[in-house]
């Protein structure tokens, strides 16, 4: 397992940009797949995006983020990020980071590894 640390939430008004960051520990962060996942109150925690293992650049999202978000990974730096842009009320939520070696399980919100979350409100 990987350990995660997200970071970049906040404040932010309709229409505006955050960029969320994601931290991980481990020497063989380049094998796990890696996503964005989001729980807003009394609401299930719900897939927004993931990339693929290694370089392979395979992204996919969730229909109501797709065109305002981006996801990215930097395997170097052990770093994931989402590029949020155009964001609206209904993106408030905690936002989490995570990590699986199986794709098909990462996209399940069933991945092994999370972080701890951060915070994005987005006011209208």
């Amino acid at each position: 397992q990987v350990q995660l640390v997200e970071s970049g939430g906040g404040l932010v008004q309709a229409g505006g940009s955050l960029r969320l960051s994601c931290a991980a520990s481990g020497r063989t962060f380049g094998s796990y797949a890696m996503g964005w996942f989001r729980q807003a109150p009394g609401k299930e925690r719900e897939f927004v995006a993931a990339i693929a293992n290694w370089s392979r650049g395979t992204t996919y999202y969730a229909d109501p983020v797709k065109g305002r978000f981006t996801i990215s990974r930097d395997n170097a730096k052990n770093a994931v990020y989402l590029q949020m842009n155009s964001l609206k009320p209904d993106d408030t939520a905690v936002y989490y980071c995570a990590a699986d070696p199986t794709w098909e399980i990462l996209v399940a919100v069933k991945a092994r590894s999370w972080g701890q979350g951060t915070q994005v409100t987005v006011s209208s």
